[in-house]
């Protein structure tokens, strides 16, 4: 297959780098444990978006199964509820629920675990991230759930067409909701200003400095507590950025808008960080993983591996980053899951799009605290899949 890792000169312009060769990806071995999770009689798991695992080897799942409802107003929709959040103890026995009944549980993303076994939930339709202790207490909660959703066209209230909006926004915001002035081309870092203010017209898929997030994607933290958002995960609509702040969510900075050129993104689907301090954001609209250094300078980029989806980087002495080529609802093509260093050389891959165990249908999900055993959460297969994988 055709992959390349191009590097990015010291004046913030990509420098083509070398470029790898076509490579016979060696296919890894691996088996899957489909029915690991125990849940109760009266509770089904629905779309499992997100899956992590604490210092304990418990099993967390953001899944999509709640009973979801929509107010219809005289022009304005009001959304709750749709989504759940699921222990389990590590031989996949049912723990309990956390945040029933929680605002902001509305269409489920991400969930992952901090090194403190912190619960951070990231949920696309509120467009919040949100923090319980492990006890499972909320303690931060980032960005704001809008109060109500427009209507399309047709539903009560508007004219010809279906239903309401995507949950958590009325379509994506106003176009230029930035930054005070535009950034460099390239999308250079936004600095927080004064007051962090919404300020004049910025470029597209920009934001406001602060944590107003449009379809959150996914959370990360570097070694000193910092938070990055990976803000924006709608195709063409609202923001595309990453957004960083301190340990108590306090705004730093962020980076990115609208495009295709380095620093720039079109639909993010996940990000992760690496022991050194590397931000790695799967960038699926651009068909590419991008690399940062926590200022947001564009560092590489690496292609050649599908429409990145879910990403994960293990932890140890040695790194690998795993990522899925994850299959889109209307097909069964693609599905693999990469195995890379963190420069991009692929070690290995497994795994095809299907609905038998060991095959993957919309892989959402990856957790990967141990390099050989993964937990895997699909959209389409309504699972969460423990693999172990048999490297030679």
């Amino acid at each position: 297959m055709k992959r390349s890792f191009h590097l990015l000169a010291a004046a913030a312009a990509l420098a083509l780098g070398a470029s790898l060769a076509a490579q016979n990806v060696p296919e890894i071995a691996y088996d899957a444990n489909a029915d690991l999770l125990k849940l109760p009689d009266n509770i089904h798991l629905g779309e499992a978006a997100g899956v992590a695992t604490n210092s304990k080897g418990h099993i967390f799942v953001y899944t999509r199964s709640g009973a979801s409802h929509a107010t219809v107003g005289t022009s304005r929709t009001f959304y709750k509820a749709g989504s759940r959040l699921f222990e389990f103890d590590q031989t996949g026995k049912y723990v309990r629920e956390i945040g029933v009944g929680v605002y902001g549980f509305n269409n489920a993303q991400a969930v992952r675990i901090d090194p403190q076994d912190n619960i951070w939930v990231v949920d696309r339709g509120s467009t919040q991230v949100i923090k319980f202790d492990p006890e499972g207490r909320i303690q931060l909660v980032m960005s704001r759930k809008p109060e109500a959703i427009a209507v399309r066209a047709g539903a009560p209230g508007g004219g010809a067409g279906r239903g309401a909006a995507p949950e958590g926004r009325g379509g994506p915001p106003p176009e230029g909701r930035g930054v005070g002035a535009p950034p460099p081309p390239g999308g250079a870092p936004a600095a927080a200003g004064a007051g962090g203010g919404r300020g004049p017209a910025g470029p597209a898929g920009a934001g406001i400095p602060g944590d107003s997030f449009v379809r959150t994607a996914g959370v990360a933290w570097d070694a000193q507590g910092n938070v990055y958002v990976a803000d924006g995960q709608g195709d063409g609509i609202g923001n595309a950025r990453v957004a960083k702040f301190d340990k108590d969510a306090h705004f730093i900075k962020s980076w990115g808008q609208r495009g295709s050129e380095p620093g720039q993104f079109n639909s993010l689907r996940g990000i992760a960080i690496d022991a050194k301090g590397m931000v790695y954001v799967a960038d699926g609209g651009n068909k590419r993983i991008q690399v940062f250094d926590g200022d947001g300078n564009a560092k590489a980029q690496i292609t050649g591996i599908g429409i990145p989806a879910a990403i994960c980087i293990t932890s140890g002495a040695h790194q690998y980053i795993y990522v899925s080529n994850s299959n889109d609802a209307e097909s069964l093509d693609n599905g693999e899951i990469y195995k890379m260093e963190l420069d991009g050389k692929i070690v290995g891959k497994f795994g095809r799009a299907g609905r038998v165990p060991k095959e993957f249908n919309m892989v959402n999900g990856i957790d990967c605290r141990s390099e050989n055993e993964l937990f895997v959460a699909e959209l389409g297969n309504w699972r969460v899949q423990k693999l172990t994988l048999k490297p030679r």
